[in-house]
């Protein structure tokens, strides 16, 4: 049975639409990761230098124990904003005489392959292999692969449940929330630390292997959980997660994020196919040369990030900037219609969102190649990129609620100023000014890798609280959707 099921997955693909697109989009994707998984081989196989010349006073496997919890901590919480359920490939199977616990199997057998659970191959088996080996012994290593390999499948699964009680009851997830903020009190107050626990535990099991089998034990826990769980609720009210039901785009993979991806691979379409806005997002791309201007050596080697902090976020968030000032002009002929048809204005915000968060990934993983010329270079454009996809579309969107100027779609964007108004010309200064109200605190008393660390841990705040900041916006548009669509009819 989970021969056909993937058959049919596998059919479903080749015979959709535009399936020449979705064919080199997941080209694209695999490049990508490809590249993320290379890197992050590079990282493991020289973590021991990176962490020696991190922490030159510190045991290097003292680091390393304190590291694996901490990874596998956030590594929940990108689960949690990015892995989606992938519930929607038994939908069509569901009034079948199909046994709930095959469908249940397949699920959870398809859960499995994500490129979370590739990832700390990549990054702890290296380091494991040669220093674990040397360290602690043949037998510890074995052990010590278990834990992370189990870690991973422990995320994987708890990831989906915690999701799928998040659905079902908003108690759980202000829950959650208030659990993390505790959390991350408590690490602040340096009253409990993550990092001293993972150390406590690795340390543990280098020196008593067996422990390392509370891991497997968790992940099968957690597994059944997830399994029983979805037996008890598989039908397709449950499934749905109360919104519409999905329809197939020419980019299958947004399907997963619901409505929301559907208005996003509209968008793309809407980019494709109109000369104004190919031409802006073309435009985009040229900045990634910015970092040859303003990354300097000896700025690098004075831990000097002033200027090159302004060209990191130019360069991760240039298509928020570009794209994000003519947020709702870009739609000003069936803005009409946007307001009278039954589209969701919180799925039109979420889309936006996760149209810039790709962009923003994609634009972070090519200028990572910077990160050749030095290691800083990485820790400044992930701070950037935190900020701009946590921080600057919020801030740009909002913004862009004060724009009432229309645009036509068929003119290119070189010396254009049609739908250019005051508002979108001044929507730049808090994207540029805001990081260094974080940064520059900081660098003054001396410490500019606290200022990039309070810039990107702000970044991933806004990211995490995504949904308040959607409502802030729907609130916003609401009180000005007329005034819009008065100015868009103003050609």
């Amino acid at each position: 049975m989970l021969n056909t099921f993937l058959s049919h997955q596998w059919k479903g693909f080749f015979r959709a639409r535009g399936k020449g697109t979705s064919i080199a989009v997941q080209i694209v994707l695999g490049l990508l990761i490809l590249y993320l998984l290379l890197c992050a081989l590079a990282a493991g196989i020289f973590m021991d230098k990176i962490i020696h010349q991190v922490y030159p006073d510190r045991v290097v496997m003292e680091v390393f124990n304190g590291l694996i919890l901490y990874y596998f901590a956030l590594e929940f919480l990108s689960r949690m904003q990015i892995q989606e359920l992938p519930t929607l490939a038994i939908v069509p199977y569901l009034h079948l005489r199909i046994p709930k616990r095959k469908l249940v199997n397949f699920l959870n057998i398809r859960a499995i392959f994500s490129a979370f659970n590739i990832f700390p191959i990549f990054l702890f088996f290296p380091f494991i292999l040669i220093n674990v080996t040397s360290t602690y012994g043949g037998f510890a290593t074995v052990m010590y692969l278990l834990a992370v390999l189990s870690l991973s499948v422990f995320n994987n699964y708890l990831a989906l449940y915690v999701k799928r009680l998040s659905i079902s009851s908003i108690r759980f997830v202000i829950s959650g929330f208030l659990v993390l903020i505790a959390l991350g009190l408590l690490e602040y107050f340096k009253i409990f630390s993550i990092a001293a626990v993972s150390n406590e535990v690795f340390t543990a099991i280098g020196r008593q292997p067996f422990i390392a089998l509370v891991f497997p034990l968790l992940a099968v826990a957690v597994f059944r959980l997830n399994a029983s769980y979805l037996r008890k609720n598989l039908y397709m009210e449950e499934l749905g997660s109360g919104e519409e039901k999905k329809t197939s785009t020419d980019y299958p993979f947004l399907d997963r994020f619901g409505a929301a991806g559907q208005l996003a691979a509209l968008e793309i379409k809407l980019i494709l196919r109109n000369k104004r806005s190919k031409s802006t997002v073309s435009k985009g791309l040229l900045f990634i040369f910015y970092g040859l201007l303003f990354y300097k050596q000896k700025e690098l080697d004075q831990n000097n990030f002033g200027l090159m902090l302004f060209a990191a976020i130019f360069m991760t968030g240039n298509m928020v900037l570009l794209y994000g000032q003519f947020m709702f002009g870009w739609q000003s002929s069936e803005f009409d219609g946007l307001l009278s048809n039954k589209v969701s204005i919180r799925n039109f915000f979420r889309a936006k969102l996760l149209l810039f968060t790709l962009a923003s990934t994609v634009l972070t993983a090519v200028v990572s190649l910077y990160g050749f010329i030095s290691w800083k270079i990485l820790v400044l454009q992930f701070a950037a990129y935190f900020f701009s996809i946590g921080i600057a579309p919020i801030v740009v969107m909002y913004m862009a609620t004060f724009n009432y100027k229309a645009i036509d779609m068929k003119s290119g964007s070189s010396f254009n100023w049609q739908g250019v108004g005051a508002t979108s010309m001044l929507m730049s200064l808090p994207v540029f000014l805001l990081p260094y109200v974080f940064y520059v605190p900081f660098n003054m008393i001396g410490k500019p890798f606290w200022g990039l660390a309070a810039l990107g841990i702000a970044g991933l705040i806004g990211f995490l609280s995504r949904s308040f900041w959607i409502d802030f916006l729907v609130s916003a548009f609401n009180k000005r959707k007329y005034k819009i669509a008065e100015g868009f009819r103003e050609k």
